[in-house]
């Protein structure tokens, strides 16, 4: 009897193509990106890059939204964010410590988008800070949000997503393991609406053509008293 391919194999092509794989690392960053776009994101005409995201949207990675004449797409959902964004992390283990302080890796090390939710330096520091002011507490592998926590938010105007079921409970927030700080940011929709939030408020800014974050002054202040103290990666 023969074994059945794994149905992930299929992925795992759709990922492996070079052009592909470039055009998903620049969809990474959450956003809906122009078929232009991607062709310049993986170096290719406007006709191959046509090519390789149709094959993209036949295998539900990527998703299209059309608005006019125009077509825009965007990686289907979080749970292809966080598959890449642990392809990432496998793809990292070998990197020299030094690589993430050079060149363009320098800004994603601060402060990156993972998906839709804040990553890197800063995003370690958001969540172990959120822990240790106690509005978040660990509960069986997810975040729950303190009531104190919860007021906090509000307060500021944070849209927060809501909970009304156990499965929901537990994508609200949830650690993500950070591939070049190996250590968990926040995950869920309380991430992604701290994410919007900051950047609706422009506290953090978006760096053009990059998955990159700035996170500006006014952003510094606002956002001190949840941030720890940052700390070398490993540590």
């Amino acid at each position: 009897m023969s074994t059945p391919e794994p149905r992930f194999a299929k992925v795992a092509a759709m990922i492996g193509d070079p052009t592909r794989a470039r055009m998903l690392a620049a969809l990474m960053g959450g956003q809906y990106l122009a078929a232009g776009e991607l062709a310049a994101a993986a170096g290719v005409t406007a006709q191959t890059a046509s090519a390789h995201v149709a094959k993209l949207v036949d295998a539900e990675l990527v998703v299209v939204r059309t608005q006019g004449r125009h077509r825009y797409f965007r990686l289907a959902d979080a749970d292809i964010g966080h598959a890449l964004e642990a392809l990432s992390l496998v793809a990292e283990r070998s990197a020299q410590a030094d690589k993430w302080s050079q060149g363009p890796y320098k800004p994603l090390k601060a402060a990156r988008t993972c998906y839709s939710h804040l990553a890197g330096e800063l995003g370690v520091a958001l969540l172990e800070g959120l822990l240790a002011r106690g509005t978040l507490r660990p509960v069986h592998g997810h975040f729950l949000l303190s009531d104190a926590g919860r007021a906090e938010l509000e307060t500021l105007g944070v849209a927060l997503p809501a909970v009304t079921t156990p499965a929901a409970a537990r994508r609200f927030a949830y650690p993500c393991l950070d591939w070049s700080e190996r250590r968990d940011h926040l995950a869920g929709g309380l991430a992604v609406a701290l994410l919007e939030h900051s950047v609706g408020e422009g506290w953090l800014r978006r760096v053009e053509g990059s998955r990159a974050l700035r996170l500006t002054a006014d952003g510094s202040r606002k956002l001190a008293p949840w941030l720890a103290p940052r700390r070398p990666s490993g540590a």
